[in-house]
């Protein structure tokens, strides 16, 4: 015969049992018989009140009614002869009402609160219904704050216990939240300390006890009050980050399969559950010198900008200015901690710096191709709306760099080919243009474009990423073409002298070089 006594059973779920016997070959068959014996509260005004489904019952208010003796611990004896007790945890529990807010917000409200009128003779228990899947994904915060003026003079201190499924009764000498397999939360406040609060990160669902109790004296040993009810102001509610992750963090909604939680992002360092973790965080000077590096690194599109207007290329120098201008604010308003400003909305912002940078390499290299004035504001009007859609598709997708580069190199190459084939030279046909501007200007546009992909991480993205807005407007100064010079005709004597070929000229605009009486014949000629 074997025996266990369970004190404290889960309140509303089944108690499992499992019997295993030793396999001693087949057919061997072992009855036995399984006996159950529930102990409820004797006294009808102590029975425990089950959640939810006694929830629609007058709560008992403890402060109006006539309370009962304190009962012994389980073993102790009765008090008379004939007497019977309940047990230590058996006490009435006061249902709270849910308010719903939105979503892993919600607020519950107890009846005849929040302040709570705690006599010395017997605990107050509460409990917080928390549903599944609904509650599972946020922050369940209980606050308890003391009233000193009720405590007349007497040194009280006020304990309580949060436990999962079983309220636990708190004892009148050594005061712990935990007892046998089970443990909760445990917290108190005093004259001394006032206010204390809990939170706990992705609670468990169902129903939550909240104990709690008065006794007197310095710990670690308490002794019961005589005369002194506490009052207590109780609040508690469901949110989905802690303190809405304060200054140097973000409250985010994420999904993960099925399962739906709130989590904060936390910036410039910052960690904890609720960004509040500063041993790692970044200080303002630090935070203030990558503010300025991101934002002053785009006054470098101001030369590119002035070569533009002079060679007569103005809206590529427009673009230029539309992306100096975005790009400064937006890298204003994507710095983390409290060095931000911001002159419009966060989105708005970014899509334009982003716009801005691919839409610069765009009209670069198209303006190097040398097209038709047509056909190119046609590729310009083309690639601002393709680059919007792909920017709405995925802003962060390094095929929204490269994909259009590519494209526009495709139609450089294929320019550049068909010039040169036409007349039998290289095209740029001068060497110069080729050494000192060409060459230097794919350098320094290949190096950024290899930081962006390869070298920039979120650890190094302040002077990386400075270095990359460097680089961009550095070679677009040595890319960007010159002004086209105006041909000039040969005369008739030198038509005569070209054998019945129309010699082309002014080969050397490239460079820029050809002045206005200054036009020479080159050897590059058309049929």
């Amino acid at each position: 015969m074997c025996q266990l006594e369970l004190a404290l059973p889960p309140w509303g779920h089944w108690v499992y049992v499992r019997v295993e016997i030793p396999s001693r070959g087949p057919g061997r068959t072992i009855r036995f018989q399984l006996c159950v014996r529930l102990q409820e509260c004797p006294q009808p005004s102590l029975s425990r009140v089950l959640v939810p489904g006694a929830a629609m019952n007058m709560p008992q208010s403890l402060g109006n009614q006539p309370l009962p003796p304190e009962p012994p611990s389980l073993g102790a004896s009765p008090e008379g002869p004939g007497a019977t007790s309940p047990p230590e945890h058996c006490w009435p529990v006061r249902p709270t009402l849910r308010n719903e807010l939105d979503t892993f917000s919600v607020h519950f409200y107890i009846f005849f609160g929040p302040s709570v009128a705690l006599p010395p003779e017997r605990p107050a228990v509460f409990a917080l219904r928390l549903l599944p899947v609904l509650d599972s994904g946020g922050v369940l915060s209980l606050e308890l704050q003391l009233n000193v003026s009720s405590l007349r003079q007497e040194n009280v201190t006020v304990f309580g216990c949060l436990t999962h499924e079983v309220p636990l009764s708190l004892g009148d000498a050594a005061v712990t939240c935990s007892k046998e397999s089970l443990a909760g939360f445990l917290l108190s406040v005093s004259a001394t300390s006032r206010v204390a609060r809990l939170r706990i990160p992705f609670p468990q669902t169902g129903t939550w006890f909240l104990t709690l109790r008065s006794l007197c004296g310095v710990g670690p040993r308490y002794v019961r009050c005589r005369n002194a009810t506490a009052e207590v102001r109780l609040r508690t509610f469901l949110s989905p980050c802690v303190d809405d992750c304060g200054p140097y963090g973000q409250c985010k909604l994420l999904r993960t399969h099925n399962y739906l939680y709130a989590a904060c992002e936390c910036k410039a360092g910052w960690r904890g559950w609720g960004c509040t973790d500063s041993a790692d965080a970044l200080t303002y000077g630090f935070q203030l010198l990558s503010t300025l590096l991101l934002c002053l690194s785009n006054l470098m599109f101001l030369p590119p900008v002035v070569l533009a207007i002079r060679s007569r290329y103005v809206l590529e120098a427009a673009v230029y200015t539309f992306t100096m201008f975005f790009s400064t604010f937006y890298h204003a308003c994507d710095q983390p901690g409290i060095v931000v400003f911001c002159i419009m909305d966060y989105d708005v912002l970014q899509f334009c710096d982003f716009l801005g940078s691919l839409m610069s390499v765009w009209v670069t290299v198209i303006a190097m191709a040398r097209l038709q004035p047509v056909v190119k504001q046609v590729l310009y009007l083309l690639g601002a709306m393709l680059l919007s859609m792909a920017l709405q598709l995925d802003r962060h997708g390094l095929w929204n760099l490269l994909g259009p580069s590519l494209f526009a190199l495709g139609i450089l190459a294929t320019a550049w080919t068909v010039r040169s084939v036409r007349r039998r030279h290289c095209y740029p046909p001068t060497w110069r243009r080729w050494l000192f501007y060409l060459c230097p200007g794919s350098l320094i546009a290949g190096s950024a474009v290899l930081l962006y992909a390869f070298v920039e991480t979120r650890d190094n993205y302040f002077y990386i990423h400075s270095i990359w807005h460097m680089l961009i407007a550095g070679s677009v100064g040595f890319l960007l073409p010159p002004r086209a010079k105006t041909d000039h005709r040969v005369p008739s004597g030198a038509r005569a002298r070209g054998c019945g070929y129309q010699l082309c000229i002014n080969e050397q605009e490239e460079l820029g070089l050809v002045g206005p009486g200054g036009a020479t014949v080159s050897s590059i000629c058309a049929s």
